[in-house]
């Protein structure tokens, strides 16, 4: 069993933030602090022994906070699966499709019942879809030119842990006309979704083939895992903000919540609530 002191405790902020940086490290009772950045500032408090009440003031003081195994090193992820909607990028990309058509308030009402978990994913999707019969597939191009935009960091998250050797897969319950986009631009390992039919230039309302929802996504995390872990990469990780992706986060080894619901929030093994996509890098040494 490891020791309390066998963890750092990491805490970041997206700007600058009142600093007391002895008192954490007191009431942690670490070894000491490192600055891995100072702007924005980002800093580990070493082998903790008491990390709660500082890990409590930190995150009333508006950092994220992560109590991180000493010995864990990014080299160590075999493979990185995340979400694509509202965690890679800012939208969600159903209801700006909607928004298209003028019905973007029934569609998003839909889309965040589901993201509470209060709604079959499968039947929320197949019923939002149906709402967009008639959509021209041009407006879909022009959502992915206009409106679509990163989270802040996503580059260079992706950049770290491709350079660290994971392979990437992104998995998402959206639409493979923005996630095929993603992996080409973004260099992706893979990518999954689901399949908007479209007939005549137009959306049918209907997704062709099974859908993808928590399951697909958690099953398609494993199978990387199994075909690329050794033991000198174990780990996989897990990044979401929704409900259906809790059983991705059951199948990785370390998930982050990323501006998540609260019940995804207590799910995962850390939340990034302030800072973007990059923190999580931060909580590997």
């Amino acid at each position: 069993m490891k020791k309390e002191a066998d963890f750092d405790l990491v805490f970041q902020a997206p700007t600058a933030l009142p600093l007391d940086l002895d008192g954490w490290v007191e009431d942690a009772g670490a070894d000491g602090w490192e600055e891995i950045r100072q702007l924005p500032p980002v800093y580990r408090l070493r082998h903790v022994r008491t990390p709660s009440q500082a890990a409590a003031d930190l995150s009333q003081r508006g950092f994220d906070v992560a109590l991180v195994p000493h010995a864990r090193r990014l080299q160590d992820v075999c493979v990185l699966a995340m979400d694509m909607d509202s965690t890679l990028i800012t939208i969600e990309c159903i209801d700006e499709i909607a928004d298209m058509i003028g019905i973007k308030p029934q569609v998003s009402e839909i889309t965040e019942r589901a993201m509470r978990g209060e709604l079959d994913f499968r039947e929320s999707l197949m019923a939002r879809v149906a709402l967009l019969k008639g959509v021209p597939e041009a407006a879909l191009a022009e959502i992915y030119e206009s409106r679509l935009i990163l989270s802040p960091g996503a580059e260079a998250m992706l950049e770290a842990f491709h350079t660290a050797g994971a392979k990437s897969i992104l998995v998402s319950g959206g639409f493979t006309f923005f996630t095929e986009r993603l992996r080409d631009r973004l260099g992706f390992t893979y990518a999954a979704a689901n399949t908007l039919e479209i007939v005549d230039g137009e959306l049918t309302g209907r997704v062709i083939g099974e859908v993808l929802g928590a399951a697909g996504k958690a099953a398609q995390l494993s199978a990387f895992k199994t075909k690329y872990a050794t033991p000198g990469k174990p780990m996989s990780v897990a990044i979401g903000d929704g409900a259906h992706d809790l059983m991705m986060f059951q199948a990785a080894d370390i998930s982050f919540a990323y501006h998540a619901k609260p019940k995804v929030r207590s799910a995962a093994t850390h939340a990034i609530d302030h800072c973007g996509l990059d923190a999580i890098v931060n909580c590997f040494c």
